[in-house]
């Protein structure tokens, strides 16, 4: 028995040592399968790596060169000791500069060896929690590693291997290098915007200083831009800069670098922009240019030697320039016996050519290097108020023919003052330049001249979203996401940049089709590849009627229309056809004329950087001298190019200059008007009437009175609100008792339909017991019509007045109260009919509304 057991046992210690050679031979044989795959993949990943030594020549970048349209050289990005480059030792950069940037891009940084695993997981936990990019996954050793080494060998951005190998190099990097000098390198050569690689260049292109001399506030600024110095450009967009600064204070705080104090003390601290020169042409126009090449061609940046072709015109940006400084020279003379000085300092200028949408000119202010006025800040791409040049879209979404009360050229409204209920249940009352009334004008002439009054009934009859809607289809995308804009903004309520005023513009003279500025022709390698090839661009939808676009550019271009606000020999007339719009902000902080002729679109700004008010300068007196002699000297040996003819299925017909109506045989002064099918006149007008008077009783003459005792007179009936505005103008306006000899037309009857016209709805009154009661008086009016017996003013259902005539007008002695007030008036045959009601406080002085 012992003897099979025996060889039993013998045999399964065979079979186990046989199947251990198994496992073993499976295990080596994994073991060297890896192995293989590990070398090849090591292969693969290291191969084409360059090596440590190579970092010295990473530091340089290639070549980079910006030409105008005609081959002129605006600018060239050189290699650092020839360019805006100037590394300096570590020690010599405040210690707050280097603090904000490893606490913005690296927090542990001098923890780690070259790859921070946990700093990639906290750049995700921050970026989520903040809802966008607001730290960088990437050590301050990586990015060095990608900027000397992988860049400068043209190997692929933004993959998988690639960011492996940074990995791989930034470790290499940390056993050449000490944590000190990979900062120092990093420093010196990371771009931070407007053509400025390394923390001394940027010292000296935003703030015109040297690195050392930096400030606190300074250095958490220059430390926000490396993440994306295009879009966080405080010399663009301020707004966003301060934004991206709030949050490296904010990083900075939470790393202990600085204290919650110390934090809110530096984003309270006034940031001054200055620049240092250097020799460049157009540089805010190259600087546009360099944002979009960053954007678009990253890798090749730092890689390749580019030529870039761009839109501008050298010789028209030279008379940007030249026309810009002669105009804020004239406007600052304290010798000039005309006017005070104006303290504008400041000016911007676009020139597009709107068939295409090419950038021709653009300037962001007088002196790019001028730090008494901020010149580094373009405020070609500013937000600011535009003021009036707003108009033509108010009336263009009101000139729309799908709108079933559509106006036309000939819609009469009152330039008489009025208050609006904005959308908040808040009065609004605009009112002109000089606070000048013109009764009855016709949209024309209301936009023409720039009346403020009716561009805000137009606005209230399009609603503000359709025209900001409209608006920013054109162009001026800033208008659509405020959402706090109100009638208010027609007269420049809301902020845009003049760029994109001016391509929103060029939507005019396209036939109602919008097109989108460029700035760049073509991008090529400087072996001979073409990364972009500008092409010129497709008809596209219309956004606006084609004939709405050419009423819009009728009545711009109609120097009649606007000689009541202008005169007629304005400096909007520029010696051939050309549309033109100003715009002045009420306070005198911005003034802007937009104007075009078919094949070119000018805008101007001039203001102050700083957003200080210039004294008395408006549209007209400051930006218009610019746009007028730019235009003239750039469009000089230009053929003239006059506006294309009426679409064909416009009307025109002749119209009562007064009412916008068909004329009657008596109208004194008619005029011939474009129109929309479908928004032309129907009715005649019915404002003039020709009565016999009595000269002996100034009655109506009857069968009593002599032939040689009867004259003829022309007189006017307008509705009530501009009764008091016709008086002051001399209009000879219908006696209310002469009322029954004419025959009331229904549109005249409109005009006087009974309603309350003082005070305005929702009004706040304030009595002070310092002044006499009786000196504290509110006017109460109604307007009625003329066939009505009677007419009682009623506050709080008692009867403050009767009138068996007009005006129905009373003076009411102020009391403190809430109040109601209704008109009723009385028919022949005793009918009572109650106007809608109009609501209005009383206060004591110092009660809170």
């Amino acid at each position: 028995m012992i003897v099979p057991r025996l060889a039993r046992g013998c045999q399964a210690v065979v079979r186990w040592w046989k199947s251990r050679r198994i496992i073993v031979r499976i295990l080596i044989g994994l073991l060297l399968t890896v192995g293989v795959l590990g070398a090849a993949f090591w292969v693969w990943l290291t191969s084409d790596l360059p090596s440590i030594g190579a970092l010295q020549a990473g530091l340089a970048l290639p070549s980079i060169r910006i030409f105008d349209r005609h081959g002129t050289l605006l600018y060239e990005i050189l290699p650092p000791e020839q360019g805006r480059n100037t590394p300096i030792a570590l020690e010599d950069i405040p210690r707050q500069c280097v603090n904000a940037v490893i606490a913005t891009e690296d927090a542990n940084f001098y923890a780690h060896p070259g790859v921070d695993p946990i700093g990639i997981i906290r750049a995700l936990w921050i970026n989520i929690l903040g809802g966008e990019v607001l730290a960088g996954g990437s050590t301050i050793t990586q990015q060095v590693a990608r900027l000397t080494l992988l860049n400068p060998r043209g190997l692929p951005e933004r993959t998988f291997k690639r960011k492996l190998q940074e990995a791989v190099l930034a470790l290499r990097l940390e056993t050449a290098y000490s944590k000190d000098q990979v900062l120092e390198i990093y420093l010196n050569q990371s771009y931070f915007g407007s053509l400025a690689y390394g923390i001394e260049a940027a010292a000296r292109t935003y703030f015109g200083k040297s690195a050392p001399e930096l400030s606190v506030s300074e250095c958490t600024l220059l430390a926000g831009l490396l993440q994306a110095p295009a879009l966080y450009d405080p010399l663009v967009n301020p707004q966003a800069a301060a934004a991206r600064q709030a949050v490296v204070a904010r990083l900075m705080t939470e790393n202990g670098y600085l204290t919650p104090v110390q934090a809110e003390t530096i984003l309270r601290d006034p940031l001054n922009y200055a620049a240092v020169p250097f020799p460049i042409e157009a540089p805010h126009f190259v600087m546009s240019v360099w944002a979009q090449l960053e954007q678009s061609y990253p890798d090749a940046l730092y890689r390749d030697g580019l030529d870039v072709v761009t839109t501008l015109d050298l010789d028209w940006q030279h008379a940007a320039e030249q026309t810009t400084r002669s105009q804020l020279a004239r406007l600052n003379d304290p010798e000039n016996p005309d006017r005070p000085p104006a303290d504008a300092n400041n000016a911007a200028l676009v020139a597009l050519d709107p068939r295409t949408g090419e950038v021709l000119a653009l300037l962001g202010s007088p002196d790019y290097f001028d730090k008494s006025i901020s010149g580094a800040v373009n405020a070609a791409l500013a937000l600011r108020q535009p003021g009036s040049a707003l108009k033509p879209f108010t009336y263009a979404a009101a000139f729309n023919p799908a709108r079933p009360d559509a106006w036309s050229p000939a819609t009469v409204v009152l330039d008489v003052a009025t208050a609006f209920t904005t959308r908040k249940g808040e009065l609004y009352t605009p009112a002109n330049y000089g606070f000048a009334e013109h009764g009855p004008v016709s949209a024309r002439v209301a936009l023409a001249s720039s009346l403020n009054i009716p561009a805000v009934m137009a606005l209230q009859t399009v609603g503000v979203r359709t025209m900001v809607d409209l608006s920013a289809r054109a162009g001026m995308t800033s208008l659509a996401g405020n959402t706090d804009l109100d009638l208010a903004v027609t007269l420049g309520g809301g902020e845009v940049r003049l760029l994109d005023l001016v391509s929103a513009y060029a939507v005019f003279p396209r036939g109602g089709t919008p097109v989108s500025p460029t700035l760049i022709q073509s991008v090529t390698v400087r072996g001979g590849q073409v990364l972009y090839q500008w092409q010129p661009p497709e008809a596209g939808v219309n956004l606006i009627d084609p004939r709405v676009a050419w009423l819009i550019t009728d009545i711009l271009a109609d120097n009649d229309a606007r000689s009541l606000g202008f005169g007629a020999q304005s400096l909007l007339n520029i010696g051939r056809p050309a549309a033109s719009k100003t715009g002045t902000t009420t306070d005198f902080r911005d003034n802007w004329v937009v104007g075009y002729t078919p094949s070119l679109v000018v805008g101007v700004w001039v203001g102050n950087a700083d957003n200080r008010p210039m004294v008395n300068a408006t549209g007209i007196t400051g930006a218009a001298p610019i746009w007028h002699h730019f235009m003239r000297e750039v469009l000089n040996g230009v053929p003239e190019e006059p506006f294309g003819a009426p679409p064909a299925d416009l009307l025109s017909i002749e119209v009562c200059t007064l009412s916008g109506l068909l004329p009657s045989p008596i109208c004194p002064q008619t005029r011939r008007e474009w129109f929309i099918p479908g928004t032309e006149p129907t009715s005649v007008d019915a404002s003039w009437h020709l009565l016999e008077i009595d000269s002996r009783t100034r009655q109506l003459a009857d069968a009593s009175t002599p032939d040689d005792a009867v004259t003829t007179e022309l007189f006017v009936v307008l509705p009530a609100e501009a009764e008091r505005w016709a008086r002051g103008a001399g209009l000879n306006l219908l006696p209310p008792e002469f009322a029954g000899a004419i025959e009331s037309a229904d549109n005249t009857k409109n005009l006087a339909a009974l309603r309350v016209i003082a005070p305005n709805p929702g009004a706040v009154f304030q009595v002070s017991a310092s002044m006499p009661r009786v000196n504290q008086r509110l006017r109460l009016e109604a307007a009625a019509p003329t066939d009505v017996a009677l007419v009682r003013l009623l506050l709080n259902g008692e009867i403050v007045s009767e009138f068996d005539h007009g005006p129905f007008a009373v003076f009411w002695e102020l009391e403190p109260g809430s109040y109601e007030i209704v008109a009723q008036a009385v028919g022949a045959d005793g009918t009572i009919t109650v106007s809608d009601p109009i609501n209005f406080r009383v206060l004591d002085v110092g009660e809170r509304p």
